[in-house]
């Protein structure tokens, strides 16, 4: 009896948590879909989080398990959240040292750009979907994560697509980089989350070649990871939750959405998007078993 009371609670519970929202798949932008939850019995407007996949702009999908699960966890606690598909640009081919550095460069811009028109898509539609615009986040794991921090602070991706005054509640880069990190004003700093492992050899942590590549290949492109874009954040006296693990990898692309993790995403979310708290993070890990040339100090003690 207590083994059938105790089997029928966790069902109703699992019920009850399965009926706390909505999902659809819907097209947004010519064959480009999105998986979107809705969560039910909550007041309106509610902020939007929407999940950016990896996959080197050559693979990947939006509705792997744990990116639905990822949205799901977040609808079920008052988020409209949307895990997205983008033009897989790089799809049969290479996006390491032998990609010509501008091609590399259109396949960002394309993918925040479509970043964007998924965004547009679900703000046309706030009133049905009680969407707050103004607390609008992006998530993204590796290339997703480049899109990502891409469509945040490369103005020009957004033109034609989201009104110019338009700016994102907070976005959170899992292994991810910027161009140039200068691009990164006063005026434009959000609510900024980095997840890295100083020894990622594909992304780098801070100042360094997009895969390492030598300064004589084609595919050469210099990038700011996350170390050097907290650090200019810093240097505005504006907001970053850094997360580095010492000795880690390109892992970091992924692990953070996972238990044991995930809770500095809530942490970020709660109190530096919600409640506009104007902190400065930095959670160092010391869980990496790789040895490379990052010298910081901080990784010493």
């Amino acid at each position: 009896m207590k083994y059938f009371l105790a089997s029928f609670l966790l069902m109703t519970v699992c019920f009850l948590e399965a009926q706390s929202f909505e999902r659809n798949t819907v097209v947004y932008e010519d064959t480009l879909g999105m998986d979107l939850y809705t969560p039910k019995d909550v007041a309106a407007p509610r902020p939007l989080l929407i999940y950016v996949h990896g996959g080197g702009f050559s693979g990947g999908k939006r509705d792997e398990s744990g990116h639905l699960a990822f949205c799901e966890r977040y609808a079920s606690k008052g988020w409209v959240t949307a895990t997205i598909s983008y033009h897989l640009t790089m799809k049969g081919k290479s996006f390491s040292c032998d990609q010509p550095v501008q091609n590399k460069i259109s396949t960002i811009f394309e993918a925040a750009r479509n970043i964007h028109q998924a965004v547009a898509y679900l703000i046309d539609r706030k009133e049905e979907l009680g969407i707050d615009a103004s607390r609008v986040v992006i998530i993204g794991s590796s290339a997703g994560a480049e899109a990502a921090i891409h469509a945040t602070y490369w103005n020009e991706t957004m033109a034609g697509i989201l009104p110019s005054n338009f700016k994102y509640g907070g976005v959170i880069s899992m292994a991810g980089a910027l161009l140039d990190a200068r691009w990164i004003t006063k005026e434009n700093a959000i609510p900024t989350a980095f997840f890295h492992g100083t020894c990622d050899n594909l992304v780098p942590y801070a100042n360094a070649p997009h895969h390492y590549c030598d300064a004589e290949q084609t595919g050469f492109m210099m990038l700011s990871g996350s170390y050097t874009l907290a650090e200019r954040l810093r240097s505005l006296d504006q907001q970053y939750y850094l997360m580095t693990d010492c000795g880690g990898g390109h892992e970091w692309a992924g692990k953070p959405i996972q238990d044991g993790y995930i809770s500095i995403i809530d942490d970020f979310l709660e109190n530096d998007v919600l409640d506009a708290r104007h902190r400065q993070t930095h959670i160092i890990y010391h869980e990496g078993k790789r040895s490379c040339d990052s010298e910081l100090s901080f990784c010493s003690e």
